[in-house]
């Protein structure tokens, strides 16, 4: 897991605008563009790809797209959680068999509650043993209603198919506690584009982050500047983080769409029960994006 670093590309999932289905040209498109801007790697069927909303077939299909863009020195991840530890365990085996490099497993959280220590230990680690591919734990409070405990990231990151997390939580004495867990062999990467700086500054490896879907130079700025205090430095960590708040963590997965539809890359509809920016929203986002100097779509 040595691609395990840098910046990853979490990928969002494109649909027709004409009948909703799944436009893999465009899809695999837009990968190629994430390549070629320099991007280490590239998530499908994660949270900005939409993945609670696409079937079997789809989650399928996307992968296949993918892994056919997807060059060897780039890591390929694929987003496999589930309710149930049996079907985690099916997309997981789906996905290795598809080409997946490792697999990214958010935790089951519908019944909440339920959730201890033990039941998310256990589900973990029949993943982790059913798993022909390294497993990447996925902590993003937001959508879980909880975290991960640290002590239980810690016991789970000793399991020789458990190789790291990414925590979208933003929480930095939970990214610090993650910290204490980082090893040869376990990795930290951040889905928080505000604190990714700082990440990197304690030692994250680096970040899975929606910024950099439509503004990829200013995330590897951050990334190639980790430990250098310099004016272009603070200035890329400053429009990172308002580019996360504004776009990201506000406007969600419809605002990560219109924000790759201005620089020129296909973003499109988000599909259904999600609903697309209001005009004002819309507004918004390519306002920031021309404050920002980033491209405007032909």
């Amino acid at each position: 897991m040595n691609r395990l670093r840098g910046v990853i590309a979490p990928v969002v999932t494109t649909f027709s605008r004409e009948n909703g289905e799944l436009d893999l040209q465009s899809f695999a498109a837009n990968i190629r563009a994430h390549i070629n801007a320099g991007l280490h790697g590239i998530l499908v069927n994660g949270s900005t790809g939409e993945a609670a909303l696409l079937d079997a077939a789809e989650r399928g299909a996307v992968v296949d797209a993918a892994r056919a863009e997807v060059p060897p020195q780039s890591i390929l991840l694929v987003g496999t959680g589930s309710e149930s530890t049996r079907t985690c365990i099916q997309q997981t085996r789906d996905a290795a068999k598809r080409g997946a490099d490792a697999v990214l497993v958010v935790a089951p959280h519908y019944y909440g509650p339920a959730m201890t220590a033990q039941a998310l230990r256990e589900h973990y680690q029949r993943v982790a043993d059913a798993s022909p591919v390294p497993v990447l734990l996925y902590n993003i409070p937001k959508y879980m209603h909880f975290s991960l405990a640290p002590a239980l990231v810690s016991e789970l990151g000793a399991h020789g198919n458990i190789v790291g997390i990414k925590d979208s939580s933003g929480n930095q004495e939970l990214l610090s506690a993650y910290m204490n867990v980082q090893s040869p062999t376990f990795t930290v990467l951040t889905g928080n584009a505000q604190i990714f700086q700082d990440a990197l500054a304690q030692g994250a490896r680096g970040g899975i982050l929606a910024v950099s879907l439509f503004a990829p130079a200013v995330s590897l700025a951050v990334f190639d500047g980790a430990g250098r205090a310099t004016t272009s430095s603070a200035s890329a960590h400053a429009l990172h983080s308002k580019l996360g708040a504004k776009i990201v963590a506000e406007l969600g997965v419809a605002g990560v769409k219109a924000a790759m539809d201005h620089v020129g890359l296909a973003g499109g509809p988000v599909r259904s029960p999600l609903l697309p920016l209001e005009t004002a929203q819309r507004d918004t986002v390519n306002e920031l994006l021309r404050s920002a100097e980033l491209a405007t779509a032909a």
